[in-house]
């Protein structure tokens, strides 16, 4: 039997997995719901289940949509995938901080000083979590077609593209 893993992005819940139980009708199909947004903390926690899960399943094929994607690869589970399908995915976390940060006006020396600094849009930016990205650079291996949205204002198609580059990935925008 071969399983299809669904990890969503924020705001979401592993019961949009069932979504793509038509589409893979010979698979158990189930989605994460992880219990942080740290990465170094959801890491640990979906490399544990794709671990699980590849004790009991010939195939893991993989759905991640946006945070999901980064989640995922910040997991170092690509060893174990067959197949990834990412959903306007989060490839370049630092450069999504810096953006961030760029667009509310904060250097990096004010980030580290405060620890944590709100934004206007609603996001709180983290020195914490910039250099846990920084140290923990994405590796991916695993043969993976890309659904990316024309208007993803998190996203630039630029950064889709160096992604496409430099690793096993397919695009549809």
């Amino acid at each position: 039997m071969d399983f299809v893993l669904y990890i969503h992005g924020k705001g979401g819940n592993a019961n949009e997995a069932e979504h793509y139980k038509p589409l893979f009708p010979d698979f158990d199909v189930s989605g994460l719901d992880y219990k942080s947004y740290l990465p170094w903390e959801t890491s640990k926690e979906i490399n544990d289940v794709v671990i699980t899960l590849k004790s009991k399943y010939n195939k893991i094929i993989l759905i991640a949509n946006s945070i999901g994607a980064f989640f995922a690869m910040n997991a170092k589970i690509e060893k174990y995938i067959e197949k990834a399908y990412f959903i306007s995915p989060i490839l370049d976390m630092e450069k999504l901080i810096l953006d961030m940060m760029s667009a509310s006006g904060i250097t990096e020396t004010e980030l580290k000083e405060k620890g944590v600094i709100k934004t206007s849009f609603g996001e709180d930016l983290s020195w914490e979590y910039l250099i846990y990205v920084r140290e923990n650079p994405i590796v991916w291996g695993a043969s993976t077609d890309i659904l990316y949205g024309g208007n993803d204002n998190l996203t630039s198609i630029d950064t889709v593209n160096a992604f496409i580059q430099t690793h096993n990935a397919t695009l549809t925008v």
